[in-house]
């Protein structure tokens, strides 16, 4: 089959591998329909969370059909049609059973205490090969897998394998009701998302930050109001806008790869911070390779922190769903103490909030497609993530068709 593999830092390929077999009764086999590319792939791409398997196929985000089954799956049957969580979990340890999947005790090999467990990941991940190919490996699928109805397509679904889970948990973290006012940071598509479930959750008020204009009017778009951080201080314009009081809520949907501004009255701050940035950067990513304007690292990674962490009134909630690798050791504790801030963070339990979603998009309560932008081949698959990766206007989110789904929609349409 056709994967996309990690062979190291600055260097992915699209190539075959050895198709997936039933390793444990409670696996199953799954044809990918769809997968797509997330900002969590190219943090091992640009090196910025280190620790990458050479060889490990990429991607934990998918939907398809199930071609084989376990016999400890009991369900499922063969044929139906799944969206796949981006985090495994074994379903009956005590962390699964009171929500927390990403904590599950049994889907990570290397122990207990070795957190989340996901797809395409490092070896502290369980070095699970990745759903960016044509077929995948499911373990414990009788919980992995979430059956799809028939009105929910390929392009909803593939946006509820993690990226809006991921946000509507971000959301809920942030601890926000009715009227309160949110700001979000970053607007990628898990920050759109943000924005789409402060609204549903009640927000009076959001503010979306980022420097992409094409990110930006979607934000705009969905009723956001959009500052663009190259064009003005996102502190200075959030306390202004509030009366300087801030906001109540504020999740950081940035992560690692945050980038300071380079233009713009917030540049002469991100001047005088330049060598606190390049020293976490320097920890975080001591190697990495650029490749003309491919692969290079975010240049300030407590960027959206720190400007969070400022944005907040008192008593305030920072939610944190951005990704860091364990070697990110600088947080502002100071500030948030004495702001007597809370503070929530994590990895999305993405079993929990997968079957509510599945509900809402199938009720038409909510049609998260909009945020998807791009749809392209797998053949495709290199110039896809180059795009991506520098961010080029428009490619917000890019769903990726393996060559095996392609014939299958060839075939239908020709009978």
């Amino acid at each position: 089959m056709k994967a996309v593999v990690f062979h190291g830092i600055g260097d992915i390929r699209l190539e075959e591998m050895p198709d997936p077999k039933i390793e444990e009764s409670t696996d199953a086999i799954v044809r990918l329909t769809a997968s797509a590319i997330c900002g969590t792939d190219l943090h091992f791409i640009r090196g910025t969370f280190s620790g990458m398997q050479p060889g490990t196929i990429l991607g934990h985000e998918g939907v398809g059909i199930i071609e084989e089954l376990g016999a400890d799956v009991r369900n499922l049957s063969i044929g139906d049609r799944v969206v796949i969580p981006s985090t495994i979990a074994c379903g009956y340890c005590s962390y699964c059973r009171a929500g927390y999947y990403a904590q599950c005790d049994n889907a990570n090999p290397n122990g207990k205490t070795a957190g989340t467990a996901f797809f395409g990941g490092p070896p502290a991940a369980g070095s699970f090969n990745g759903l960016q190919a044509e077929k995948a490996r499911i373990p414990f699928a009788n919980v992995g897998l979430v059956k799809l109805p028939p009105q929910v397509s390929d392009e909803q679904a593939i946006l509820l394998s993690d990226i809006f889970p991921t946000a509507y948990f971000g959301a809920e973290l942030a601890e926000i009701k009715d009227g309160d006012t949110v700001a979000v940071f970053g607007c990628g598509p898990v920050g759109q998302f943000a924005i789409a479930s402060a609204k549903l959750m009640g927000a009076g008020r959001i503010f979306a930050v980022d420097c992409e204009p094409s990110r930006l009017e979607m934000a705009r778009r969905q009723g956001a109001e959009v500052i663009n951080f190259d064009k003005e201080h996102p502190v200075e314009t959030i306390r202004r806008l509030t009366g300087d009081i801030g906001v109540d809520r504020a999740i950081d949907a940035v992560g690692v790869d945050a980038m300071t501004a380079h233009e713009g009255p917030a540049a002469d701050e991100a001047a005088q911070n330049k060598e606190q940035f390049d020293k976490q950067q320097s920890q975080i990513a001591p190697e990495t390779n650029p490749q003309g304007e491919n692969w290079i690292p975010g240049d300030a990674p407590s960027q959206a922190l720190m400007w969070a962490l400022e944005t907040l009134c008192k008593a305030g909630t920072l939610s944190i769903i951005g990704v860091y690798p364990p070697e990110m050791q600088n947080f502002p504790i100071g500030k948030a103490m004495n702001k007597n801030l809370t503070v929530k963070m994590g990895n999305c339990n993405h079993r929990k909030y997968i079957p509510m979603l599945v509900d809402m998009v199938k009720a038409g309560e909510i049609d998260p497609v909009s945020v998807l932008a791009q749809i392209e081949p797998m053949t495709n698959v290199i110039d896809a993530y180059k795009a991506f990766d520098t961010c080029k206007p428009g490619w917000i989110k890019v769903e990726l068709k393996p060559e095996a789904s392609q014939k299958e929609q060839l075939k239908a349409k020709a009978k």
